[in-house]
């Protein structure tokens, strides 16, 4: 780890790794020992128990001598003072896949950063707040004193309640600011973050009325809330929200609605009867430019947000400009979820922003995973590598591991493979986003991510 400048975000370093990591895979409720290149030991992939490993004892142990009655009482037990670091992850269950490929990542960051006294507990929770309590409970009793994890943020309050007692920092992987703070950290990029970089960016261009269509769901809840706060922030209008159901297989009639169709489509033919009715040059000519139109009058909005992503923002946007929201003059939005390839082939999207974490800062921690794992990682991985990089760096802090609320807010921040984030007070992180757009032939950043942080306000 090093110091970028007074201000500047401290790196969670990445160094050389040769070593193949493919033993990982049997995840169960074990301890797992992960060394760095270059230990005195070889790297072990399991222990039954997370002990100091013991010196080499003599062949013939002499008897121990018998004890005088002066004899002093024996001294207290040393504490823990290893850097234990409990990983919580559903590594069974709907979402093991996930899990599992989180958990390579922890394990590249364990090498890269960790060094030989750096111990990482990957403990299962199967993606439920009954399984996260018990992985909690079991970190906890074999010595944790960090929690990375869990992933969903229906497990961070399971936890919480088993870590606060014992006095033990979570860093959850989730992006659900509600369940942040007291102790617990979400890293997961929120919305909030989201639609702030993507609005202020925005309002920098001239955009001013903004619209939205949302999925009916909790995230599309947190989008619009996000919207509306950060709308009135920068004196701008959300002037039109709908919802579609996520379920269902076709948004047509939501996104014929929220474009006005009907309407706009009413205003042209009564134009054309009133042209049609007139018998002068004046009036054919105005008629002949209408040829080709469909609808008539302006939608009232500037730009549209559209947080989904996959498959139903593919159905959904080249709806828009079918039912006349024009792409050219209205400015499509989206969020980190748009990190798709399958985008710059959809000719609607074309143009687009989004704001996103600073490819630069991914591409090494990609080409290091697709090394070792031979498969390229899943976007969620870099949360998973952050984590555990910022632990094995707090780890290294002194001559004791410093895993306090006061190290894990340090407002300088840190630079990370997703570039860089701080905590505030709240738990909730702050990220320096890129603006990209949406190109045929891929995506281009707009706006770069910054490189450190303004001294911290709270």
């Amino acid at each position: 780890m090093k110091s970028i400048g007074s201000r500047g975000p401290l790196v969670l370093t990445m160094v050389v790794l040769g070593l193949a990591l493919g033993a990982c895979q049997d995840m169960s409720a074990r301890d797992y020992y992960i060394f760095k290149q270059g230990s005195a030991s070889q790297p072990a992939t399991q222990a039954p128990q997370p002990v100091a490993r013991p010196a080499p004892q003599p062949e013939a142990p002499l008897p121990l001598p018998i004890p005088m009655p002066e004899t002093r009482e024996a001294p207290a037990a040393e504490p823990e003072t290893r850097p234990v670091v409990a990983l919580l992850l559903p590594l069974s269950g709907p979402s093991a896949a996930a899990g599992k490929a989180l958990l390579d990542a922890a394990t590249v960051a364990a090498f890269d950063v960790g060094d030989d006294a750096f111990v990482l507990l990957p403990r299962d929770t199967g993606g439920t707040p009954e399984g996260a309590t018990a992985a909690a409970n079991d970190a906890i009793a074999a010595g944790a004193r960090l929690i990375v994890g869990p992933l969903f943020g229906v497990e961070v309050p399971a936890v919480a309640a088993v870590a606060r007692p014992a006095e033990v920092n979570v860093i959850a992987l989730s992006n659900d600011r509600s369940v942040a703070g007291n102790g617990v950290y979400v890293l997961g990029i929120t919305p909030q973050t989201q639609i702030e970089r993507i609005v202020g960016f925005a309002r920098t261009r001239g955009l001013q009325r903004f619209s939205a269509l949302l999925p009916g769901n909790a995230f599309g809840s947190t989008v619009e809330d996000a919207l509306r706060r950060t709308a009135a922030a920068s004196a701008a209008q959300v002037s039109q929200i709908e919802r579609y159901d996520p379920a269902a297989g076709d948004a047509t009639a939501v996104v014929r609605r929220f474009a006005g169709y009907e309407a706009r489509r009413a205003a042209l033919l009564q134009q054309k009867r009133d042209l049609e009715a007139r018998d002068d040059e004046i009036s054919k000519q105005a008629l002949r430019r209408l040829e080709g139109i469909d609808t008539l009058g302006e939608v009232g909005f500037d730009s549209v947000l559209l947080p989904d992503f996959g498959d139903r923002l593919l159905s959904i946007a080249p709806l828009l400009p079918y039912y006349d929201v024009d792409p050219a003059r209205v400015r499509f939005l989206g969020t980190a979820l748009w990190e798709d390839a399958r985008l710059t082939r959809e000719p609607a999207l074309i143009g687009a922003w989004f704001p996103a974490p600073p490819p630069e800062a991914r591409s090494d921690f990609a080409r290091r995973f697709q090394e070792v794992y031979g498969r390229e990682p899943p976007r969620l991985a870099t949360l998973a590598y952050d984590a555990v990089a910022l632990a094995a760096v707090l780890a290294r802090a002194g001559e004791q591991p410093d895993f306090s609320r006061a190290a894990i807010g340090n407002p300088n921040g840190f630079a990370g493979s997703d570039g860089i984030f701080r905590f505030h007070t709240d738990g909730v992180v702050e990220r320096g986003l890129a603006v990209l757009e949406v190109r045929r032939d891929g995506f281009r950043t707009i706006s770069p991510a910054p490189q450190d942080f303004r001294p911290a306000t709270q």
